[in-house]
């Protein structure tokens, strides 16, 4: 069973089970907005005056666990036949337990729902989430303190982020110092969603705890520098960091009492929802996912990463002694679709004609587009080059066309390759989202990366990882066992295999 403490547009909880098969026999969501209206949020949030602090109410979550067990109970699903449970949470948040909960969480009384148990166990009622942006001067520090932006990627994976945990964490020690003595445990939402069914505090796994600015991501320990940097006597409250397979233990006793669940359920540890969906989309085997939706994410599978300032190193949930990279590209869809309103009249048939009609490498014409301020890397505006690397204004409809589609696919791979990515021979790409469905933009794909490409349904990702983590962690499943099931199409980088198949 997989449980999500976010959902599609983070504003829900989904929960999924399968079989032994990997087949889905149940799924059904908590949506926070519509379903919890009493809590007022809109998107699950609360964005506060300042327009930088954003945050969620932590009871909501637990209202929202209590909400959707109590609708598969009346539903009749049988909860004695679930061997293992896992989950996957929003990236960066943190939830602050104060002193004296875990007695709490340990006997919560079997006749009331969670959340009226727990009511007074959080020093922060409002918790600090990935939409946060209100920790510049924390991260100024941080950075600062261990010898600049580089040096705390170098240790950590990532520069600093205003979203990620350690910065949040400074942030609320330095405004109110009582609040973080009170508080006795530090989760993550991933650690926090696994505290709930473990009656206990769960640990922190490598590779959700990889998006902290906290973690030392080589020998997989909390980075004394970094945690001086934010708050006194901080390694202590997050507890030790374990793999992320890990079987935390037998569930509470509070579940088997009221909704029936078997006392030998295991709790496999839950982590974030970026290695949540890496997870469900590479199934357990070396490949790498891109996805090209609104913004386009990739996810790599690195063996030597070497961080940099754009983009993140994160541990490998599949994989302990590997790493992955995320890299996040702002423009993405919508800076496709406005070259196709501009240079094809709207029509995708047109646009992908454009493209055929052009020869990879473009005759040596190359743009750049970014409509907005880009992530990866900080820049904006249109910049086109001909052949001789020479700035020009305007490029023919069909040349601006490819030109687009090469120059996001060539910005990818460079920015991937300065984290460590290599190109193997058996690399393969799988592909998500609106651009995923043209064969025309995926063969430029192929063609960059030469690697061949393939499409899979990303339907639920990280909740369905989860399902997927429960399996593997209770029976470590074969590897091999696991892996090949999401392919659909393939397009290949060889000359003489240009072709679906």
């Amino acid at each position: 069973m997989g449980k999500k403490k976010k959902g599609g547009g983070k504003h829900m909880l989904k929960v999924i089970a399968i079989d032994e098969q990997l087949r889905v026999i149940y799924e059904d969501n908590v949506h926070f907005d519509k379903d919890l209206p009493e809590f007022k949020t809109q998107g699950g949030v609360y964005i506060h005056g300042d327009r930088l602090t954003i945050t969620s109410p932590v009871l909501m979550w637990v209202k929202a666990l209590d909400l959707i067990l109590e609708k598969m109970k009346s539903l009749g699903f049988n909860f004695s036949q679930v061997r293992a449970l896992s989950g996957a949470g929003q990236q960066h948040g943190s939830v602050y337990w104060k002193k004296g909960s875990v007695q709490i969480l340990k006997n919560p009384s079997s006749e009331l729902p969670l959340h009226q148990s727990l009511k007074a166990c959080f020093s922060v009622s409002n918790s600090p989430i990935w939409m946060d942006s209100s920790t510049a001067s924390q991260c100024s520090a941080l950075e600062k303190a261990v010898g600049g932006a580089q040096h705390l990627a170098s240790i950590t994976g990532s520069r600093a982020y205003e979203r990620f945990t350690g910065n949040q964490i400074a942030k609320i020690y330095s405004q109110n110092p009582e609040v973080y003595m009170e508080t006795e445990r530090i989760s993550l939402v991933s650690s926090f969603a696994a505290s709930l069914f473990l009656g206990a505090y769960a640990p922190i796994d490598y590779s959700d705890g990889s998006g902290m600015n906290l973690l030392q991501i080589w020998k997989k320990v909390w980075s004394v520098s970094c945690l001086d940097a934010c708050a006194p006597g901080l390694e202590e409250k997050l507890g030790c960091p374990v793999p992320s397979h890990s079987v935390l233990g037998p569930i509470s006793p509070y579940y088997s009492q009221r909704y029936g669940f078997s006392p030998d359920c295991k709790i496999v540890a839950f982590t974030g929802d970026n290695p949540g969906e890496m997870i469900k989309c590479v199934r357990f085997s070396e490949n790498d996912y891109i996805s090209l939706g609104t913004s386009d994410t990739l996810f790599l599978w690195i063996q030597e990463p070497t961080p940099a300032l754009e983009g993140h190193i994160l541990c490998n949930p599949v994989d302990s002694q590997t790493y992955m990279a995320l890299l996040c590209f702002k423009n993405g869809s919508l800076m496709r679709e406005r070259i196709r309103d501009d240079c094809a009249s709207g029509s995708w048939d047109e646009f992908s004609k454009a493209l055929s009609s052009t020869v990879a490498g473009n005759n040596g014409n190359l743009g750049f587009y970014f409509d907005v301020m880009e992530i990866t890397p900080e820049a904006v505006g249109i910049h086109r080059f001909n052949r001789d690397n020479q700035k020009v204004s305007d490029f023919p409809k069909e040349v601006e066309i490819r030109a687009l589609i090469e120059g996001q696919f060539m910005a990818k791979r460079i920015h991937a390759e300065k984290l460590g990515y290599k190109v193997m021979p058996r690399t393969r790409i799988l592909a998500t989202g609106g651009a995923s469905h043209n064969k025309k933009i995926l063969q430029v794909l192929s063609d960059v990366f030469n690697a061949p490409v393939y499409t899979i349904d990303t339907a639920n990702s990280a909740c369905l990882g989860s399902a997927y983590r429960a399996i593997h962690g209770k029976t470590f499943v074969d590897q091999a066992g696991l892996s090949g099931q999401t392919k659909q199409k393939v397009y290949s980088s060889k000359e003489d295999q240009r072709g679906w198949r």
